[in-house]
């Protein structure tokens, strides 16, 4: 099964900007395992499609792990905005810097030395081993678990499947082009063994097939029944001086968006309404909804047109130095709504 997926691997891998493609290794080429493990990093609950232009635009940014490590936390969480899970943005820091500090600014090769990196889990070190060094490590996603539930006709739903999973991963993985091996099973369950409509007419693998066998594709694999989302609400206080000057706040390390910039507001939760951030003829906007992955948001906006004392809460961002793109996905749903409201007062009292 592994030559026959290896062979197709040869002929259909895609082109993504951090991977070294079959052909360039065979000619001696390696990835770079900055790029490979940034690539990691963000493809975390996120698609291929949505990483590749963050992606690029880091690498531009910063070419090498060392360019990384010197970057402005600011900068870095500002330009991760829309990828979401930010505590991902905070450990690429930690990460990059104890690479430069302790690894002389080269990622180590082995599976146990990323490991002990700052962020680095059981499926990014393996990852990064395999792909980036060429070590014979299991490297499994949700892409590898649907094509060996599949291939295997696995049963047992997920997430309790797992360990049986990885053992079927394990004793497919190649031990000559591990790399090779590890994208491959990416790439077919991505492309060919997809979640829906599986095209198991053309797949390398589909004779050993054991769910195609016995017609049982579109129930592989298995997934236990989700648990609803609870449900939380909570304030956000927009607000602008007359100069166009934003009211924003630098989030706590700790918890969700994390570091982040944002708009002042109340706990995300039971908490009732806190008082507001500055002085301000306060009134609701709107509601802006946003689902994380264990929970629904729903904030209540409150906008407001301030004067120029200093806020009691937060500091000012000058427009010229403001972007909405800038802030996490749940924040600029919230300058979408107070938005409006804030040009239609300060257009009544310009006027």
């Amino acid at each position: 099964m592994t030559e026959a997926l290896l062979a197709w691997y040869d002929r259909h891998a895609r082109a993504m900007p951090w991977r070294t493609g079959p052909a360039e290794r065979a000619a001696g080429l390696r990835p770079d395992p900055y790029r490979v493990w940034l690539s990691e990093v963000m493809l975390q609950q996120t698609t291929v499609a949505a990483v590749r232009k963050y992606h690029e635009r880091f690498t531009a940014l910063w070419p090498t792990i060392a360019d990384l490590a010197d970057a402005d936390d600011a900068d870095v969480m500002a330009e991760w905005a829309g990828l979401g899970y930010y505590a991902r943005a905070r450990n690429l820091l930690k990460c990059a810097r104890a690479v430069v500090a302790d690894h002389g600014g080269r990622f180590p090769d082995t599976h146990d030395a990323l490991i002990a990196l700052p962020g680095i889990g059981p499926y990014t070190a393996a990852a990064v081993a395999a792909i980036a060094f060429d070590r014979p490590e299991t490297v499994v996603d949700g892409n590898v678990e649907r094509v060996m539930a599949r291939l295997f006709d696995v049963e047992t739903p997920l997430p309790a499947a797992k360990p049986e999973l990885t053992a079927h991963a394990a004793r497919l993985t190649s031990h000559a082009r591990p790399g090779d091996h590890a994208q491959a099973v990416m790439d077919l369950g991505a492309t060919i063994c997809t979640p829906k409509s599986p095209a198991c007419g053309i797949c390398p693998l589909r004779a050993p097939c054991l769910a195609r066998q016995r017609g049982t594709e579109a129930q592989r694999p298995v997934k236990a029944a989700k648990k609803a989302k609870p449900h939380r609400r909570g304030y956000a206080y927009v607000g602008r001086r007359g100069d166009g000057a934003w009211l924003l706040e630098t989030r706590p390390e700790k918890g969700l968006l994390g570091g982040m910039l944002g708009f002042p507001g109340s706990d995300w939760g039971a908490a009732p309404q806190p008082a507001p951030p500055a002085p301000g003829n306060w009134r609701a906007a709107g509601e802006a909804r946003h689902v994380f992955t264990h929970f629904a948001l729903t904030l209540t906006v409150m906008v407001a047109d301030l004067p120029p004392s200093n806020p009691e809460r937060g500091h000012f961002v000058p427009a010229s130095e403001f972007r909405p793109g800038a802030l996490p996905t749940a924040m600029r749903k919230v300058h979408d709504v107070a938005a409006p409201h804030l040009a239609v007062e300060r257009a009544k009292a310009s006027g």
